[in-house]
């Protein structure tokens, strides 16, 4: 469906400090809402460079703060959801603010029509680019823009980033990406996720040329014609009460640990729509949830669903938080963009269930190490057959660094952990790479498992590890995991050059479990 409108007004605020790139965000989409204001394509950048985190995140979760502080990059939290970005000056901010009625679509259907329109606009640029489900611009499967949008009233603001051109060893420091131990590699590698049209061009147009040519994407796309303008006076008095609002740290801070630092557990959940991240302070003789932190890279509209949902999650009974998140998703409606009622009590349940772990002999100081998949605790230590070991924490020079097997030489972690399992009876297996897991996974038609593994690796491959069937105990490792190095991509193929260390204390106490309680 073309959207109604066919004059749109162009407007290009040009460098401004984040603070006043968030204002200008609320003004727009508040005089769109309320005063009715012409349907606008915005360019935007930011002076000096900012660390953005999405509406729902958290920033010590996600960004560095001492070295933006360090290097006088703003800090500052987006209007939008999804992940934390880092804008410096090559970048340019593109955004749509416009009337949902005139275009009539579902908020994953307008994501991918202005997604289009941007693709055709790097291809007037000579960029074959392609729109990603669920929010991504790629070029040959590496990210040049990433997007976002915010519901207000009848009207909406979709944004996005286009990478003119890219400082990754910048990126890494602002956002925590572990960089200390980060080495020449791990940044190859992180860089070969992304690219920028300096990149995919080998110059760098101007960015009058980039501006044109994304307009002429949005005119093709959406049959508009665009008239360059400023922002209204009421526009502009918005702007000045909102600078004053995002400025104060209860803004960038909205969200943050739980008020007590006491018995928290925490989950990742991995969702159709993004990632769910869940803390809980929990009263455990009373069985009481005290306090639910939600956050993650998710999309929710109205912007304070989330808020609400904890406030509703806040003193309550353990055991009712299934019912409180089903009702109040079918009392709010909430627009989301493929997460669902289930996905936040699943979240929640996984963060609440660690306080059973008491039981087993396993301190709730540990708990947050371990993660539970297809069945609980209880199910998979009852059953379980076999234990998992990850290559990476043999010695890198070790003659079972890339086969099956130890010999318990006693030089590393895994011999220990061989020797553990042989007094409990299980066999053990020695992972050597992604597809040598899967072929484990698929070849086991019963019982359950323990395995060892980071949690990055365990919230990416959550699909993996439900699709096998399998109840299983999943413990964290120890040491620069190839997450943190950035070096997924040898890991899966069995060539990560870093030891890990198991936790051995922890997993023994999970393996005292196996076949019923300690």
């Amino acid at each position: 469906m073309t959207a109604k409108a066919s004059n749109w007004r162009l407007v290009d605020t040009g460098p401004r400090t984040a603070v006043e790139n968030i204002a200008i965000d609320s003004a727009l989409l508040k005089a769109k809402a309320r005063l009715g204001t012409p349907n606008t394509l915005h360019f935007l950048q930011y002076s000096p460079p900012a660390a953005l985190v999405g509406h729902f995140q958290g920033v010590g979760q996600e960004i560095r703060e001492n070295f933006c502080h360090r290097r006088g990059i703003d800090i500052q939290r987006r209007l939008t959801g999804g992940g934390a970005l880092y804008f410096d000056s090559p970048q340019l901010g593109w955004e749509i603010v416009a009337s949902r009625s005139e275009f009539g679509v579902r908020p994953d259907q307008l994501t991918a029509r202005i997604c289009e329109s941007v693709v055709r606009g790097l291809r007037q640029l000579g960029i074959d680019a392609a729109f990603r489900p669920r929010n991504d611009i790629e070029v040959n499967g590496r990210k040049i823009s990433g997007t976002g949008g915010v519901f207000e009233d009848g009207a909406f603001l979709f944004q996005g980033t286009l990478l003119v051109d890219f400082d990754v060893g910048s990126m890494a420091r602002v956002l925590r990406i572990p960089t200390e131990k980060l080495s020449a590699k791990g940044l190859s590698s992180l860089a070969e996720r992304v690219t920028s049209i300096r990149n995919e061009l080998s110059y760098q147009p101007s960015l009058r040329q980039i501006k044109n040519a994304i307009m002429a994407g949005f005119q093709e796309s959406l049959d508009a014609a665009f008239t360059p303008q400023e922002l209204t006076p009421a526009e502009e008095r918005l702007v000045k009460k909102y600078k004053r609002r995002y400025r104060k740290k209860g803004w960038v801070y909205l969200v943050s640990e739980p008020p007590d630092g006491h018995q928290i557990l925490r989950s990742q959940v991995k969702t159709n729509g993004g990632l769910i991240r869940v803390a809980v302070s929990v009263d455990v003789k009373r069985r009481r949830l005290k306090y639910c932190l939600i956050s993650g890279d998710f999309f929710i509209s109205p912007k304070r669903t989330i808020l609400d949902l904890e406030a509703a999650l806040k003193d309550i009974p353990v055991d009712s938080a299934d019912e409180v998140i089903f009702n109040f998703f079918q009392e709010r409606a909430p627009e989301t963009m493929g997460v669902e009622a289930a996905d936040f009590q699943a979240a929640v349940a996984a963060a609440t269930g660690k306080m059973d772990l008491a039981e087993f002999g396993i301190p709730l100081g540990e708990a947050n190490s371990l993660f539970t998949v297809n069945g609980s605790f209880a199910e998979a230590a009852g059953a379980c057959s076999v234990l998992l070991l990850p290559y990476c924490a043999k010695l890198p020079d070790c003659d079972y660094r890339t086969v099956d097997g130890c010999d318990m030489c006693g030089k590393c972690s895994v011999g220990d952990a061989y020797a553990m399992a042989a007094a409990r009876g299980l066999a053990v297996t020695s992972i050597q790479n992604y597809e040598h897991l899967r072929e484990t996974l698929g070849a086991c038609s019963a019982g359950a498992f323990i395995g060892c593994c980071c949690e990055a690796f365990f919230v990416k491959h959550q699909d993996a590890f439900r699709e096998a069937g399998l109840p299983a105990i999943l413990v964290d490792i120890e040491n620069d995991t190839c997450y943190q190095l950035k070096s997924e991509a040898e890991a899966y193929e069995g060539k990560f050059e870093n030891q890990t260390e198991l936790k051995l204390d922890l997993l023994s106490k999970v393996l005292e479990n196996v076949g019923g309680k300690p």
